[in-house]
């Protein structure tokens, strides 16, 4: 502690309050970003809260003094929106708890890429300039966050205006990245209305304008949209089985038949009240079903689907055999004995009445370290020591975007945390889904905010793609959410039910679905610009020089 006194810059009186002052203000800043985001409803406070932190970076010069103040604004805006990712219930794996407090901590530095680009531009342009660039910033960092192994783009920010129905139509046309984009450049232009009062007492009326249209104009469109909504004449009768089956107990070896059987019962209800297509949620059995030893199961579900002449979209795992280990895909583990390798997928399975072939989908996008650890296939050691104890921690990661066709309709449907990835569910609507379907069990992390904001998600794929979408749930929230991300009926939390209801199916493609990543890749081309103009800032004075 001596060393670090000795060496420690003093601070004048003055000096203490400001830097005070800029902490409150950081703070502050993070705490309303946070309460933006559901399932606070609050979404208008995102138009607000980078007012204060811009106040505070642009006093700021260096690249450690603006990083140091932006993790203070990112560490209270990711407390408050992921302190749930522990689960923190009494079942809960001491693993997930670690890695849920260390995300805490590891989260709010992977936003400081933006603040970088920032301080980065400020050595090119002026710091008016450069914060004009920030929004592109901000929104490169969102799009690449999502493609590597330790991607979680759960907060990307435009997600906070889930419940901001009218706002949020835009998305079919700029995506969730434009609404970062809306809401960002709001919140600069309000800054810049504010700063003249400081010497003029005025508001900059230019750029007051500025920031109320481009809240407006969204307002305006989504507006329009609304009302030229008309219900598709085209609707399915989709059933949504919620079992409400403790997770943690689900995996202790209790019996698959006393499971299946509670998923017919509720099954039964469902098809009772006319629907055509059942769905249950993420791992309804925990077993391989296809794997061999569930003969009887199997073909107890084929029996149901034929006599109730429904189909059945389910959530199951699945796993595949390699007994020529040389010719075993990349990423097979091996069996204990050594004599076969096998591949294991968070998968869906669809059933077709009258039909014993099952349609498969693999899960794509995984979960970092709860489904999947990050670079195991370069850094094998690591998925010895990095487990669950519910052993769900090393799913292989498929690779095809199929969607589950019915004969008489297909259904884009996606397990988990595949819902929060804008793109990818692109690619499901291009290849001819007429709706979505999310199967899930969010059940892990108890009565907290996660599972809220993760049916909120949903309600923006709906608007960018157009596409009715219903979530089946384990403990809930099941829910029909239409095409203008208006959710019809949903279930509670934690309650055993069955949701059915009419699932329009909407046959438009939005510009968003052919075109999602126009946004994305114009900020991508501007901070390369960023980067590379700085690298290339001395030899253009060099040549300048000589010339």
């Amino acid at each position: 502690m001596k060393f670090f006194r000795k060496y420690r810059i003093p601070q004048t009186p003055e000096q203490r309050k400001e830097r005070n002052k800029q902490l409150l203000l950081a703070s502050l800043g993070g705490v309303l970003l946070g309460l933006s985001f559901p399932p606070i409803p609050l979404p208008f406070l995102a138009f607000f809260a980078f007012i204060p932190f811009f106040s505070v970076i642009e006093q700021r010069n260096s690249l450690v003094s603006i990083n140091r103040i932006s993790y203070v604004f990112l560490f209270f805006f990711c407390l408050i929106t992921l302190y749930w990712v522990g689960s923190w219930t009494k079942e809960a794996d001491p693993f997930l708890m670690i890695s849920g407090g260390l995300l805490l901590f590891a989260n709010p530095g992977f936003y400081l890429i933006a603040t970088s680009l920032y301080f980065l531009s400020t050595k090119i342009f002026s710091k008016k300039i450069s914060l004009l660039f920030f929004p592109l910033y901000w929104v490169f960092f969102e799009y690449i966050y999502s493609l590597t192994d330790l991607k979680f783009p759960w907060l990307t920010l435009g997600n906070s205006q889930a419940y901001f129905n009218q706002f949020i139509q835009v998305a079919d046309v700029v995506g969730v990245y434009g609404l970062t984009l809306l809401i960002l450049y709001i919140n600069i232009f309000l800054y810049f209305s504010l700063q003249e009062l400081k010497n003029t007492k005025k508001i900059n009326q230019r750029y007051l304008f500025a920031a109320l249209l481009l809240f407006f104009l969204p307002m305006i469109y989504g507006g329009y949209k609304t009302a030229a909504y008309d219900i598709p004449q085209k609707q399915i009768k989709v059933g949504l089985v919620q079992p409400n089956i403790n997770p943690w107990e689900k995996w202790s070896g209790g019996s698959i038949n006393d499971q299946l059987n509670n998923l017919f019962e509720l099954s039964n209800k469902a098809v009772q009240k006319g629907a055509r297509v059942i769905i249950w949620p993420e791992t309804a059995l925990p077993c391989y079903l296809l794997g061999g030893n569930y003969t009887y199961e199997l073909e107890r579900i084929h029996q149901f689907v034929n006599e109730k002449k429904i189909s059945l979209i389910t959530g199951m795992p699945d796993i595949n055999f390699f007994f020529d280990i040389k010719n075993a895909p990349k990423g097979a583990k091996l069996l204990r004995s050594g004599e076969a390798a096998y591949t294991s997928y968070n998968s869906i399975l669809t059933f077709l009445p009258n039909s014993q072939t099952v349609q498969k989908y693999q899960k794509n996008q995984l979960v970092p370290f709860g489904e999947k650890v990050p670079f195991v296939e370069d850094l094998p050691f690591l998925g010895d020591f990095i487990k669950w104890g519910v052993g769900i921690s090393s799913w292989n990661v498929g690779t095809a975007q199929n969607v589950s066709d019915l004969n008489y309709t297909k259904v884009g449907a996606v397990v988990c945390i595949e819902s929060i990835y804008p793109e990818y569910i692109t690619k499901l609507v291009n290849n001819g889904s007429d709706f979505l379907a999310v199967v899930t069990n969010d059940s892990w992390y108890g009565y907290s905010s996660g599972p809220f904001q993760h049916k909120e998600i949903s309600v923006l794929r709906a608007v960018e793609n157009r596409k009715a979408l219903v979530r089946a749930a384990n403990g809930g929230i099941s829910c029909i959410i239409d095409p203008m991300g208006r959710t019809l009926s949903e279930t509670q939390f934690f309650t055993r039910d069955v949701l059915v209801g009419y699932v329009p199916v909407c046959a438009e493609k939005t510009f968003y679905s052919e075109f999602p990543l126009v946004i994305p890749l114009i900020a991508v081309a501007i901070s390369l610009f960023t980067i590379l103009f700085l690298l290339l800032k001395p030899i253009f004075k060099l040549i300048k020089k000589k010339s």
